[in-house]
């Protein structure tokens, strides 16, 4: 699919409704991560340097279509300004006059930050006469939230039918750090799959098989396998309604030339909590009365040599349950190999969804693998082959 960039577009003189995310978390009235807003530090200094007059559009919580004073980005105005390094204005409103007022009283260089979309009941429901209203003061449409495009809302699918249309910097590294592992990566290619259950990840699972040359299965979702297979996992974490299920990837992926890797020894513990006394096993020796919490160091050592003889790796979930110790030692070991080899340059490597850019950023992992994607829910629906609304909009 292809799609256009600002590079394609003329803003000189030009409103530019932009889509942004600005969802960043706050304590005590201030920003406590600005992440967020450093990644879109590069479009809107773009689209300044190109003449453009950017219009913030963004939302902010769950008011569910009212006006909650708690949940108004004008909070955020201050953080926004000293990280874009120019003025802010802020509209009280997403539409109609305060936009206006707004844009008129804006200094040359000078950014609008519209109030949460959120506000209105037209943004969720994709109301075309919101979407009008949004577009009524605009010339140019960019989205640069790629973590919102699997929502088809007014500010992030309708707008981009009533204006000319592009993705924004952070989109368009998105969309092609996604197109390397899953278009036509160079080959083999890899995908790292964790997470509690097997149920949440069938999508996933089916898309990557027909995609992968080889798939890692870690978290509490590899004991649904590993049971499966007949293996007693004791009191692990596993979902044994979906045993026959397992079985049906395990066979599918064995007729896709895709090989399913599965731990072959485990760490185990009685209690579930930091520092809790464990021991490692094989992943057919699991104690009738322990559970499974993280991958062994023989399972780790096999997956660094399977990304050492790869060329893209793709990484959604961690391997064991890495928010506790020491049952975070397999995704951070795994993940600094990835990372090593990435750095060296000889691979190719995407990682994206909450958990696993937690885990990463907690080994000292995620500023060295390729692209590390701040969206969780449309980076996952996007391994899925699910349409993304938001993208297919720019198209």
């Amino acid at each position: 699919m292809s799609w256009k960039t600002l590079d394609d577009m003329d803003l000189d003189g030009k409103v530019v409704l932009t889509r942004v995310d600005l969802n960043v978390p706050m304590q005590d009235g201030a920003v406590s991560d600005a992440t967020r807003i450093e990644r879109i530090v590069p479009t809107v200094r773009d689209i300044l340097a190109k003449g453009g007059r950017p219009v913030l559009l963004a939302h902010f919580g769950r008011p569910k279509g009212k006006r909650v004073e708690e949940m108004s980005l004008e909070q955020i105005v201050p953080a926004l300004a000293e990280h874009l390094g120019v003025e802010v204005r802020f509209a009280q409103d997403c539409i109609g006059a305060p936009v206006a007022e707004a844009l008129a009283g804006l200094p040359e260089g000078g950014v609008v930050l519209a109030e949460n979309t959120r506000f209105h009941a037209g943004e969720e429901a994709n109301d075309p006469e919101f979407a009008r209203a949004l577009a009524e003061h605009g010339d140019v449409y960019c989205n640069d939230a790629f973590s919102a495009a699997h929502r088809a809302h007014a500010s992030t699918e309708g707008v981009a039918h009533l204006l000319p249309a592009c993705a924004g910097r952070l989109m368009a590294e998105e969309l092609a750090a996604l197109e390397r592992v899953l278009g036509d990566p160079p080959r083999p290619v890899v995908a790292v799959v964790g997470g509690a259950k097997v149920s949440t990840k069938l999508d996933l699972l089916g898309n990557l098989i027909d995609r992968m040359d080889h798939i890692v299965i870690g978290g509490g979702m590899a004991n649904t396998f590993l049971a499966g297979k007949g293996i007693d996992v004791g009191k692990s974490l596993c979902e044994h309604e979906m045993t026959d299920t397992a079985r049906e990837i395990m066979a599918k992926a064995e007729g896709s030339g895709c090989t399913l890797h599965l731990p072959s020894d485990v760490v185990v513990a009685r209690e579930f909590k930091a520092g809790a006394e464990s021991e490692t096993v094989p992943a057919d020796a699991c104690p009738a009365d322990a559970m499974i919490l993280d991958a062994g160091p023989e399972t780790v050592r096999a997956v660094a040599e399977l990304f050492g003889g790869a060329k893209a790796l793709v990484w959604n979930g961690p391997l064991g349950a890495f928010e506790i110790q020491p049952f975070h030692a397999a995704t951070k070991a795994a993940a600094l190999a990835a990372a090593e080899l990435t750095r060296a340059g000889k691979l190719a490597s995407v990682a994206g969804g909450g958990d696993t850019v937690a885990a990463l950023n907690t080994a000292g992992a995620a500023e060295h693998f390729t692209y590390v994607s701040s969206a969780g829910g449309a980076f996952l629906e996007w391994l899925e082959g699910k349409t993304l609304p938001g993208v297919a909009a720019l198209g």
